[in-house]
């Protein structure tokens, strides 16, 4: 069975057949007024229901007026005609229970019940107590399950949102992943390109050296991406120094690498490993640079990581996706990332990170 909807409270009209009965076998005085009161009931009672099932219109003042109305001629029948015409109050409770939701809705059902409890105990005595259990009974419980069935509802578009998002966060750490392998891959297999150019008229065995070298940065190249497509990349800080060393001397630019304090946390090393890879990089592609310092300083509460070159070309070009994209991931994880001119000469990425972050970047640094 599916959700409730307004065709699943039609059927409740079946009350009304003991009144049509009345009309039809002649019992009920002045019956066309009677059948009028009936049309008008059931049209009040359709229109109701089919705008409870919409949140707008359920909340618009017409929707109130309608099941106002309704209550007016239910009261009107019953104390005309009594008997089976007072079937109709636990329809008005069905449809009150249908519009209207949350702190209201007990004070409302109050005071529909005790009318219809009011209005019953002049015609059927101690019987009135059916029409107000039925009154009562009918309004709470399609209430109950309206709002249980709105309340499911939400839950699965929230559900389907978080999926969506998910699939969302997915696509934003593959392509950070891609861009950052390709990026410092390639930009090493140029370097390392052209210095075996440069060599080989001179040193073949030095230029053989060099192409070996691109092999084996292709090769782990091509295991880094299924890394980044499977989701289990460890960006290792260690790791990343050692590779910008040697880039860096490849690409002739001097590397100075220091590092002190306690040993980083693995997500804080992968984090900042990042940051080496994509900082070097753009020290090889744009500076022009002759020296590249890395630093990093930890502590038992903050690391703090700091990469300046002696060159030029980057700090005079907006900052890249992969800068941008660094931002965002140290920032998902409390820390920050300011890249800009060095004060002398050159251009400075520093990033700060608590020794224990707060979460992981996006999943970027698994």
């Amino acid at each position: 069975m599916g959700p409730p909807s307004a065709f699943s409270l039609l059927p409740w009209l079946l009350l009304g057949m003991g009144a049509i009965s009345n009309l039809v076998k002649g019992e009920t005085p002045n019956p066309w007024i009677g059948a009028l009161g009936l049309l008008v009931f059931n049209s009040l009672y359709v229109t109701i229901v089919f705008r409870a099932f919409d949140k707008r219109a359920r909340e618009a003042a017409g929707t109130r007026w309608c099941l106002a109305a309704l209550g007016a001629v239910t009261c009107a029948l019953a104390f005309a005609y009594g008997g089976n015409w007072l079937l109709f109050f636990p329809l008005w409770g069905l449809a009150t229970g249908a519009v209207v939701r949350g702190r209201k809705l007990g004070p409302v059902m109050f005071g529909v019940t005790a009318l219809a409890g009011a209005i019953a105990g002049l015609d059927e005595g101690w019987d009135t107590l059916g029409i107000v259990y039925g009154t009562l009974l009918s309004g709470m419980v399609t209430a109950a399950i309206l709002a249980l069935s709105e309340t499911v509802k939400e839950l699965r578009e929230t559900r389907q949102e978080l999926a969506r998002a998910a699939v969302d966060q997915e696509r934003l750490r593959f392509s950070r992943d891609l861009h950052d392998l390709l990026g410092h891959t390639l930009s090493v297999i140029v370097v390392k390109s052209e210095a075996a150019r440069r060599i080989a008229p001179r040193d073949l065995d030095a230029a053989l050296v060099q192409v070996a070298d691109i092999e084996s940065v292709g090769r782990q190249a091509l295991v880094e991406i299924r890394e980044a497509v499977t989701g289990y990349r460890e960006t290792s800080l260690a790791t990343e120094l050692d590779r910008a060393r040697s880039t860096l001397i490849t690409a002739g630019i001097e590397p100075v690498v220091r590092q002190s304090g306690p040993p980083l946390p693995p997500q804080a090393a992968a984090l900042l490993g990042w940051v080496v890879r994509e900082a070097v990089t753009n020290a090889i592609r744009h500076s022009g640079a002759a020296t590249c310092e890395i630093e990093v300083r930890s502590s038992a509460e903050r690391v703090r990581l700091v990469i300046t070159d002696d060159g030029s070309g980057v700090g005079s070009t907006p900052p890249g996706s992969g800068l941008t994209g660094l931002t965002e991931r140290l920032a998902a994880a409390g820390g920050t990332l300011v890249g800009g001119p060095a004060p002398d000469r050159g251009f400075r990425v520093t990033a700060e990170l608590p020794a224990e972050p707060a979460a992981p970047g996006n999943g970027d640094s698994r």
